[in-house]
């Protein structure tokens, strides 16, 4: 049975940057913050809807295998960060090359320390449920 009012964790394509205009738009007028093993580009766009995201993996990383599983691993971060974030972002997370040797935690803990230092995280706790806050009388 699913409660009413519960959060999802979905990674639907209205949460994606598909197209290069949208990824040139943010390295152009966007802000960027270096990490350990991301680069995040971060451009408000003044809009309601959910922050969006976009990830490079060049070829420098190595072959299709180790950049699917780099790719992979930052969708998931986001999909379960997202409803931390502020709405009207487009997030762009490039990865360096030390990716390749980075376990989940240190990509996790390197996106969120950037998505701090890029202001863009919100006050929501991560996974909670609005119904859980409501106060019983």
């Amino acid at each position: 049975m699913v409660r009413h009012g519960r959060i999802k964790f979905r990674f639907s394509r209205s949460s994606r940057l598909q197209r290069a205009a949208e990824f040139k738009l943010v390295k152009a007028f966007g802000k960027t913050w270096i990490g350990t093993h991301l680069i995040m580009a971060v451009l408000y766009r003044e809009t309601e809807f959910p922050s969006k995201i976009g990830i490079v993996t060049t070829k420098r990383l190595g072959k299709a295998v180790l950049r699917n599983r780099i790719r992979r691993r930052i969708r998931e971060i986001f999909r379960l960060n997202q409803h931390q974030l502020r709405e009207g972002y487009w997030v762009v997370t490039v990865a360096r090359a030390s990716c390749a040797f980075a376990s989940y935690q240190e990509l996790e803990r390197d996106w969120l320390r950037l998505a701090k230092r890029a202001s863009i995280l919100g006050s929501k706790p991560h996974g909670s449920n609005p119904a859980d806050f409501t106060q019983s009388v």
